[in-house]
């Protein structure tokens, strides 16, 4: 009962919090003030610049401007800190520097506005370092109050859905952003640097194909048919090294429409790479090294952190095949089984059940992703997958049951997937026929059959490396960040009722 009274207490608090701002708004629109008709304001200085480089700033006039996000009011001298993009600084507000008038409409002002402010440099009393007011130019009313902190901080759904709110009152959610884009430019850099050229490919496909998702399915008019947001950039990267790039790779947003967790997001980004004349062991050297690099840039090391484990990207990383790793896990070796039952029969008594028909290699991939994906706290590749699950990768020489290709694991996930790619238009066709065949018998995830990618398969394409990294799960990981959605600006939300 009491907690139904406190909140109708806030909520009547909430309501004349509102009603005075827009009181405040109206008279200054009576008084010919309306912050909302400024335009420009031209700041010379951020926060930031001013204390790193007081020493020689000291005494200099400096403008600068941001939002108020603290005020105390003293007669006739105030302080407030306002905020910028680089950080908070102290403005020292006198009534015999601005006038009775200008001090009088800065004590109505409220935590949130926007203000522009110039003054002189210097150092209070107590040490810190401010800008003495002498002009105070309002460039914007705030007529929602700032939500305290600690419950921004404590209503996680709260923050995805008010992003905006969330980057003005917690600088380390605001951090993760910048560093989210400091390493994406890095590996932009990273790979320009190597002879990669970036390109752009259809978000629209007629088919959706590249990976094993369900996706999301749209309508264009004009043509009267189905479409599907791409799933995957695989495919028509691929063409271009048909077409005669030897290196090509493309940042961008991937849908799958799946279900959401602290890994999953419906649109994520994602970044492919194709390398002409390469193979899946230059992608697995070319995946460390561009990891390590971009943290060693942005981070500064690559000793890290994640969720309180400790994690060391230094090349060279572990590497073990698929069999190797549930043997070590599970003690079952999957090479000494000459039947399938063999490996059902193992798995049963390790507490795997299979309810519907598997072959060698779907027992194998269960056995891992059960009992070995979680163990794989520092940088693991796992190599050689079942020809099953891998329909886009080349079949192994020594094992037809097996492909070269591999997945990246650091801290139980997966955070990279690369192959030798198939090249062989027959073999590539029977795989999509075999897919084609699971999805009618209700596999939502199996790929489509893709003719025009079998056609272009025919051309020719040179034996070639592929990798796909999950960019947000690799800021993720930078960033020790718990949810994906604490590194995608706007991540997808269920509407509230």
């Amino acid at each position: 009962m009491s907690e139904t009274r406190d909140e109708g207490i806030m909520e009547e608090n909430l309501n004349e919090i509102l009603r005075v701002r827009r009181e405040k708004l109206a008279k200054l629109r009576e008084a010919g003030k309306d912050p909302f008709k400024i335009t420009k304001f031209n700041p010379t200085h951020k926060s930031i610049t001013i204390l790193n480089e007081f020493e020689s700033l000291e005494n200099q006039e400096v403008v600068i401007a941001g939002r108020i996000m603290t005020k105390r009011v003293m007669g006739k001298a105030s302080f407030a800190h306002i905020l910028d993009s680089e950080g908070q600084i102290q403005i020292f507000v006198q009534i015999n520097e601005l006038g009775k008038e200008a001090y009088d409409e800065f004590k109505a002002m409220d935590i949130g506005d926007i203000i522009g402010v110039k003054g002189i440099v210097f150092r209070t009393k107590k040490g810190e370092i401010s800008v003495k007011t002498k002009e105070i130019t309002l460039l914007s009313k705030s007529l929602q109050p700032l939500p305290e902190k600690w419950h921004v901080l404590k209503d996680t759904d709260l923050r995805y859905r008010h992003r905006h709110v969330d980057l003005i009152v917690n600088p380390d959610v605001k951090k993760a952003f910048i560093i989210r884009s400091k390493v994406i430019q890095g590996i932009r850099n990273y790979l320009d640097t190597r002879g990669f050229l970036e390109v752009d490919t259809p978000i629209l496909h007629n088919t959706a194909g590249g990976a094993s998702a369900r996706p999301f399915i749209t309508h264009h008019n004009t043509l009267n048919m189905d479409m599907y947001l791409r799933i995957a950039t695989e495919l028509h990267l691929k063409r271009l090294i048909i077409g005669g790039f030897d290196k090509v790779y493309e940042m961008g947003r991937i849908f799958r429409n799946e279900g959401m967790s602290i890994k999953h997001n419906p649109e994520f980004t994602t970044i492919e790479l194709y390398q002409a004349y390469a193979d899946y062991e230059d992608m697995m050297d070319l995946t460390e090294d561009m990891i390590a690099t971009v943290a060693k840039d942005v981070l500064g090391t690559t000793q890290i952190e994640y969720q309180g484990q400790p994690v060391d990207l230094t090349p060279p990383w572990n590497r073990m095949t698929m069999v190797e790793a549930v043997k070590k896990y599970t003690g079952i070796d999957f090479d000494s089984f000459t039947e399938t039952e063999e490996a059902v029969k193992a798995l049963k008594e390790i507490g795997i059940d299979m309810d519907k028909p598997v072959t060698w290699g779907e027992a194998l991939n269960i056995a891992f992703e059960e009992k070995v994906e979680d163990k794989l706290i520092q940088p693991t590749f796992i190599i050689n997958y079942p020809v099953e699950i891998s329909p886009l990768a080349k079949r192994m020489d020594e094992d037809p049951r097996l492909t070269y290709r591999f997945e990246l694991f650091i801290t139980g996930r997966e955070l990279a997937n690369a192959f030798s790619e198939l090249n062989d238009p027959i073999d590539q066709k029977e795989r999509f026929i075999e897919q084609a065949k699971q999805r009618a018998a209700g596999d939502e995830e199996a790929h489509m059959m893709d003719e025009d990618f079998v056609n272009a398969l025919e051309i020719g394409m040179p034996p070639t490396g592929g990798l796909g990294i999950g960019i947000d799960r690799l800021i993720m990981l930078l960033t020790d960040s718990y949810s994906i959605r604490d590194v995608i600006l706007f991540p997808t939300m269920k509407p509230r009722d």
